[in-house]
């Protein structure tokens, strides 16, 4: 079964050899005829002109294209001019975030958390963006419980936010848990999954660590006892991510969200592996 509501993701490169390779990348993931591509933002607006620059390329190459914005340390007038920007480039879809704190960032900025600038946003420009939203099954590793957590989003889409996309996740049981509750708070709103492909186990155990997200302990095993045979770790990766793919898929997920990590060998294959 293969979603319609299929997007994949991006991070703006820093080296000139990143943006050909990139632009590579991006010619084979568009075969597979996504919805649109979303292209990440820095912590603080570190990467604010690399992501333009990404997304203003796409949509020349013919896509629909979704900047990440970031409030950490922005300021209302930050904000709007980036919000014009985006606007006078006629992009219309946004993935708006809190996001990270840099190390030793305290919290400034004007910005606490997502809905503040949800509601800016929609303030600022009505219904001119079509506004994606973080969620996370497994809880947001800063959030005190799930319950607070649950409501921390809820109170995003009150704000105005037109979906959401997911943490990723191994565990589709927590997944759905998830939309059901979200569902019984009065969310009405699609929660696409968010899909991490599993190729390098070490580096899969350091982003799951930073994020929150939980490697099921038959999965760890699994990987470790590969330990440097890539095409094994890639092998069984591609197994449980696509099995994980279709049963989200048969059980009402309504669109899945692929990190690409700027690769396209590993969503392509799982991509065609969805019937």
């Amino acid at each position: 079964m293969k979603p319609h509501n299929f997007s994949i993701e991006f991070f703006p490169p820093k080296t000139e050899e990143g943006t050909e390779k990139l632009r590579l990348t991006r010619t084979k993931l568009a075969e597979l005829n996504p919805k649109y591509f979303s292209v990440t933002f820095g912590a603080g607006g570190t990467t604010q002109q690399g992501t333009l620059d990404t997304v203003v390329e796409i949509r020349k190459e013919g896509f629909d294209a979704a900047p990440h914005l970031s409030c950490v340390g922005g300021t209302r007038d930050s904000i709007r001019q980036i919000l014009q920007t985006y606007k006078d480039h006629d992009i219309h879809r946004l993935v708006a975030l809190r996001g990270d704190l840099p190390s030793g960032y305290g919290m400034g900025g004007e910005f606490r958390y997502a809905n503040e600038l949800v509601e800016f946003i929609r303030a600022e420009t009505g219904d001119w963006f079509h506004i994606e939203v973080a969620a996370y099954p497994e809880m947001h590793p800063q959030a005190k419980s799930p319950q607070d957590d649950l409501q921390n989003f809820v109170r995003k889409i009150q704000a105005g936010a037109n979906a959401a996309i997911t943490q990723y996740f191994y565990n589709a049981d927590a997944y759905f848990q998830f939309v059901e509750n979200a569902q019984k708070a009065g969310v009405n709103v699609p929660i696409v999954a968010g899909i991490m492909p599993i190729t390098n186990s070490s580096q899969l155990m350091r982003f799951s660590e930073m994020c929150g997200a939980e490697i099921p302990r038959w999965v760890r095993l699994k990987l470790a006892s590969y330990g440097d045979d890539s095409a094994s770790i890639k092998a069984f990766g591609l197994d449980v991510v696509t099995q994980m793919c279709e049963r989200l898929l048969a059980g009402g997920a309504p669109g899945l969200h692929f990190y690409s990590l700027n690769q396209a060998a590993a969503t392509t294959a799982i991509w065609k592996r969805l019937v």
